[in-house]
């Protein structure tokens, strides 16, 4: 891992730099060797604010902290980067086992560490998938259609502006529309 420290309105010594490498080496079997890890500090006031990011491939970790010490800043942005690295490999595992990974993904967790220790993550599934054409109508006549099939919303194709919008029900029993910008 490569580190770039970065000091706004204060001065990184080289031993804060060493204690800072020294706990983000914790992440060393997690990362790719090649890493690039940017580490920022900014001091405001009486506040140290730690930004750590790490560009990996189509990814971005990041985390930030502001404490009043920096051992607490330097603590929470190592936990933080090590849930997201946990999650990130666990859902490109995940992928593989379904082998719909990418071969470029494959490759890229190939020889990585995957740590066992916390649960996987809920991915979210879509269990259903409706296909239909865009009637084109007014607002009028799509709450209308809304009503009769009983749902809560309902999309269709504006007559007037030729763009797709969405009516909805409210929870006060009045209707919403929703227009793109």
């Amino acid at each position: 891992m490569r580190f770039v420290f970065t000091g706004k309105n204060m001065t990184v010594t080289e031993g804060l730099k060493e204690r800072t490498i020294k706990k983000l080496s914790k992440l060393e079997k997690l990362l790719p060797d090649n890493a690039e890890v940017h580490v920022t500090y900014s001091m405001n006031k009486h506040l140290t604010k730690m930004e750590v990011s790490v560009p990996m491939h189509k990814r971005l970790l990041r985390a930030e902290v502001t404490d009043q010490d920096v051992g607490n800043c330097i603590d929470g942005a190592v936990d933080i980067l090590e849930r997201q690295v946990v999650k990130y490999k666990t859902r490109l595992r995940d992928r593989r086992r379904r082998s719909v990974a990418t071969n470029e993904e494959l490759l890229y967790i190939e020889g990585m560490e995957i740590p066992q220790t916390e649960p996987s993550q809920q991915e979210i599934v879509i269990h259903r998938t409706k296909r239909f054409a865009l009637k084109p109508m007014d607002a009028q006549e799509a709450v209308m259609e809304m009503e009769l099939l009983n749902h809560d919303f309902y999309v269709f194709r504006n007559s007037w502006t030729d763009e797709v919008n969405v009516v909805y029900k409210r929870n006060d029993g009045e209707y919403g529309l929703i227009e793109p910008q």
